[in-house]
């Protein structure tokens, strides 16, 4: 597999960012006092995540969003270290912390705050800031929840502007966001299969298979379905037909940003205009080794992509 040494330029959207800690502790147990082990603070959000890996992968990553001025500090130092561009726009108060407790067993249970309050002042000057970006970048994946003031129906519209602009929008998020974004067909959307199953259920395909489900949502107009499975992998429709990429067993340390990561993996293998083949396999393989580990990011592309060749792939 050969990687590609020009910078591929994308823009990361995370409306919601976090701090996330992540305790780490043997078994939780609800109503107790329970000890962690370890912990971390991290910056984070679906977006930043991906952003983190585009960037360790060697793409040029612009970051954007909502971002608190009272604990902005700990995501100016990543984007600074990484070289991610910071053009979030900054608003009254402290970004979200959310608690993540990685049990020993690997299952995680997650505590997730509101956010900031985002007034329709900032929200004006984020489209600007977003109608700008557009003029000069092409993909753009707009990831995670949204803050309190930013309603589903705000958040589908930026995804249709881009879509008819001619850029190619990458959406992951769940819940009412999900719902109004797949109603605007972004170019891919990954939902986990818990998140799809939910977006069903009450409607017409309730009762359906995930491969039902996802054959419906791609026949709306979604180019790409991609619908991440945890341990039992990826299932992939676009116009070339279905594919299924299975991982080996992994040491599982913490499922914390898998499936971020497997989004940067896919958007890693557009840029660079590889096959589906090759894309699924990497973008699983990346996936694959982000449990192994506690954080988001690439340790070793090497690794990455020694496991790309193991990722049983087929129809």
């Amino acid at each position: 597999m050969t990687m590609q040494l020009a910078k591929l330029k994308v823009v990361t959207v995370t409306l919601n960012p976090a701090l996330d800690l992540t305790g780490h502790l043997h078994t939780l147990t609800k109503g107790a006092v329970n000890q962690v082990q370890h912990c971390v603070l991290a910056p984070a959000g679906k977006g930043v995540n991906v952003a983190k890996v585009l960037a360790e992968l060697g793409a040029e990553v612009t970051a954007t969003g909502f971002l608190g001025i009272e604990n902005e500090a700990a995501f100016c130092q990543l984007f600074e270290r990484i070289k991610v561009t910071d053009r979030f726009i900054r608003v009254q108060g402290a970004t979200r912390i959310n608690v993540k407790l990685v049990e020993a067993s690997s299952q995680v249970s997650d505590i997730n705050f509101p956010g900031v309050s985002v007034t329709a002042a900032a929200i004006a000057e984020f489209e600007t800031m977003l109608f700008n970006l557009s003029l000069d970048h092409d993909v753009f994946v707009i990831a995670g929840s949204l803050p309190i003031g930013v309603t589903p129906e705000q958040c589908a519209h930026w995804i249709a502007q881009l879509q008819q602009a001619g850029k190619k929008v990458f959406f992951d998020s769940s819940n009412a966001a999900l719902t109004a974004g797949i109603a605007v067909q972004p170019w891919l959307i990954k939902p986990n299969d818990e998140e799809l199953l939910h977006w069903a259920k009450g409607g017409p395909l309730a009762d359906q298979s995930l491969a039902e489900i996802a054959e419906q949502l791609s026949s709306t107009g979604i180019a790409n379905v991609v619908v991440s499975l945890g341990a039992e992998g990826v299932m992939w429709l676009n116009k070339e037909g279905w594919l299924q990429a299975q991982p080996p067993t992994m040491d599982v340390v913490s499922t914390v940003g898998a499936g971020d990561t497997l989004v940067a993996g896919m958007c890693w293998g557009h840029l660079n205009n590889w096959d589906k083949k090759q894309t699924l396999s990497f973008a699983t393989a990346l996936s694959a080794l982000a449990v192994t580990q506690v954080g988001v990011g690439v340790k070793d592309l090497n690794e990455v992509i020694t496991l790309s060749e193991r990722i049983t792939i087929c129809e």
